[in-house]
């Protein structure tokens, strides 16, 4: 096992390498300038504004300018934000645990809806709970997360009045009223995450057990006398879940994705709003540096997915 998670981290790299060229590039040749603002303020000299181009080294080569990035990066140095006047690694630092908490809350919510659910339908396949949950699910992965946001926002905080629609990281409550707070301005962005991806994976849940349930192992398995609830968790599920994973792992872009359109939403101060805002202001330092941690984030939740593999498979070896 350690020799197999060394050598994917090992793979992991020319990877990331490659990434970070084609992102690095995409982003040098795109247009608008990060100094914009100070060439139409006619305050600043256009001296100043060369020489902070010439600091910052975007008159050189598209090439020269990577190396330089990735030279200082590998030291520890991710860039300074043009718009912030701040390091790059600090304003990610700052906002990665907002963002891991959001999300991480909203997969466990997905799961809860979406392990039970789908195993149910596809044991009783056909049936009312079947055809009801297939239709919300098909209503719950149709809708977009801005528009089941914004449904939200109108019921819960304009019409209830129950929850708050914008997110404050500047709550000075304390103790349990401070978690009290923290989870009811979580609970819209996590829930509207959560059933969209929980919408999605019932379905696959469903199709995975159907495939599993009808092999002839489940079959003597029965005949056996085993219970149905141990043939269907032990021996169905169990095999179900491999190509789940795989799913899981294939759709976390589209999960961070969607967080930031989430976090734009709700105004939360995760990584998602801070790269919409780089985007906006042309601020390429932290455009890169975000943008390189969700890479960083995809490559490691694909490891985690491998490894579950062989918890879930014991015919699985690494090697």
């Amino acid at each position: 096992m350690g020799q197999y998670i060394l050598r994917r981290l090992l793979l992991a790299i020319p990877s990331l390498l490659g990434i970070s060229v084609v992102l690095f590039t995409v982003l040098a040749l795109a247009p608008g300038d990060p100094f914009e603002e100070l060439a139409s303020n006619p305050a600043i000299p256009a001296e100043v504004r060369m020489a902070l181009r010439a600091k910052f080294g975007l008159d050189d080569p598209v090439w020269q300018r990577y190396f330089n990035w990735f030279g200082a990066m590998i030291q520890g140095d991710w860039g300074y934000s043009f718009v912030s006047r701040i390091d790059v690694d600090t304003l990610i630092l700052q906002r990665v645990p907002v963002t891991v908490a959001v999300i991480g809350a909203s997969q466990i919510v997905a799961l809860l809806v979406a392990l039970p659910v789908g195993i149910i339908s596809a044991v009783r396949p056909y049936s009312w709970f079947d055809r009801i949950a297939s239709t919300i699910a098909f209503i719950g992965f149709s809708l977009p997360t801005f528009f089941t946001g914004l449904l939200f926002i109108l019921l819960f905080s304009i019409t209830l009045d129950w929850l708050p629609f914008v997110y404050r990281a500047d709550i000075s409550a304390t103790g349990w009223e401070w978690w009290w707070l923290q989870i009811k301005q979580s609970l819209m962005p996590v829930m509207v995450l959560g059933l969209f991806q929980g919408a999605t994976w019932t379905r696959y849940v469903r199709s995975a057990v159907l495939d599993v349930v009808r092999l002839d192992y489940v079959t003597t398995a029965r005949s056996k006398g085993l219970t149905e609830r141990v043939v269907i968790l032990k021996h169905v599920v169990r095999n179900a879940l491999i190509p789940v994973v795989t799913l899981v792992a294939l759709q976390m872009p589209a999960v961070f994705g969607g967080a930031i359109v989430t976090e734009q939403i709700f105004r939360v101060p995760g990584i998602g709003s801070l790269l919409i805002d780089a985007i906006l202001r042309n601020d390429t330092p932290v455009i890169m540096g975000v943008t390189f941690v969700f890479s960083i984030l995809v490559i490691a939740f694909n490891l985690i997915a491998d490894l579950l593999y062989g918890w879930l498979d014991p015919r699985i070896s690494y090697r």
